[in-house]
């Protein structure tokens, strides 16, 4: 049985853009365009997708940073009303955690006043022992000590750094925590340890995340389900499982085929993708991807693809994705794993 924390339907975001060489007069940026998922209790969704893609503008509008051009959003059964004591509220429930520590941090407070501030904003733990307890308890939560609350930004290394932001957005004990890159910016070394921390704090809290990042890797170690957008929409749905091993979408396909393999002297293909991106502000018509996928056919420009069953458990926008399957050739080139690069 369904047990969805967060419900998206047919959620639209767009901004409108003045005049000129960028679309002219009435010109509307469609970073959002008709998205709709759920986010199951206690799990991690994983959203991937090149920049552009709309991912992090799903993270904002979740907060209520963005607001929603239509559709709507579902926390945990209600609908969300995105002014007033409801946005305040849902704030105590899903925070944030951004992809840069240093520049999420203010530098002139300490860790322990960042880290107590949503305590002050939203009146939890009244008192200032209290607060400064609840302050110390969250810093040992995520593997620093308390003698770190004396600390600024700059006497931190790049991985403390983002602890005392996931100290922070744990500070309201939120239900859902929106993950937008949270390892991209830290060395390799360092990505492991948070994302260790982060299941583990999962686990013994209940947590939920929505995981945003490009890095395919990071997103099969921390997910449970993949979304993977392209300008603005979805383009394929899975189970990490089934993503990884059988991707039924062109545009995974090539996300996936340009991961390095770990086996020497492997010779499968890395799938070209030509061309940039398209904006979102002018969409190609029929499928977005079609300018730049392999197997794309004059049909693609005419059909709007839609979201259906593909496997056990996923969904592909894509009116070829059985013929695809089945084995249908490209066609466009690929190029040898070694030689090739996307976009």
């Amino acid at each position: 049985m369904s047990d969805a924390l967060v419900e998206a339907v047919d959620l639209q975001v767009h901004f409108p853009i003045g005049g000129g060489a960028l679309g002219g007069r009435g010109a509307v940026v469609r970073a959002v365009d008709g998205v709709s998922f759920t986010i199951e209790r206690g799990q991690t969704l994983g959203l991937v997708g090149e920049s552009g893609s709309g991912k992090s503008t799903i993270g904002l509008t979740l907060l209520g940073l963005e607001q929603p051009t239509g559709g709507r959003i579902r926390f945990d059964g209600e609908d969300v009303i995105f002014k007033g004591a409801s946005l305040r509220q849902l704030r105590t429930k899903a925070t944030m955690v951004f992809q840069d520590p240093n520049a999420s941090l203010n530098p002139r407070r300490s860790v322990g006043a960042s880290v107590r501030e949503p305590l002050e904003i939203h009146g939890l733990h009244p008192g200032k022992q209290a607060r400064s307890t609840r302050v110390d308890e969250l810093l040992d939560l995520v593997g620093l000590s308390a003698r770190f609350a004396d600390r600024y930004p700059h006497e931190l290394s790049g991985g403390q750094r983002q602890r005392v932001g996931i100290a922070r957005a744990l500070a309201c004990e939120p239900e859902l925590i929106i993950l937008d890159e949270p390892v991209s910016a830290l060395d390799v070394s360092v990505q492991s340890q948070i994302m260790n921390l982060l299941r583990r704090l999962q686990r013994e809290l209940g947590l939920t995340y929505l995981f945003i990042a490009h890095d395919l890797a990071a997103v099969e170690y921390m997910s449970h389900q993949v979304l993977v957008m392209y300008v603005g929409r979805i383009m394929e749905t899975a189970t990490r499982e089934s993503l990884y091993r059988r991707p039924r979408h062109p545009y995974t396909k090539a996300l996936l085929s340009a991961i390095p393999s770990e086996e020497p002297g492997d010779a499968s293909e890395r799938i070209l993708l030509e061309g940039d991106i398209p904006s979102p502000i002018s969409p190609p018509s029929g499928c977005r991807f079609r300018t730049r996928c392999p197997w794309a056919i004059e049909r693609c420009a005419e059909v709007v693809p839609e979201l259906e069953p593909a496997g056990e458990d996923g969904t592909v926008a894509c009116i070829r994705a059985d013929e695809i399957a089945a084995g249908a050739p490209m066609e466009h080139r690929s190029l040898p794993v070694a030689h090739s690069r996307i976009g």
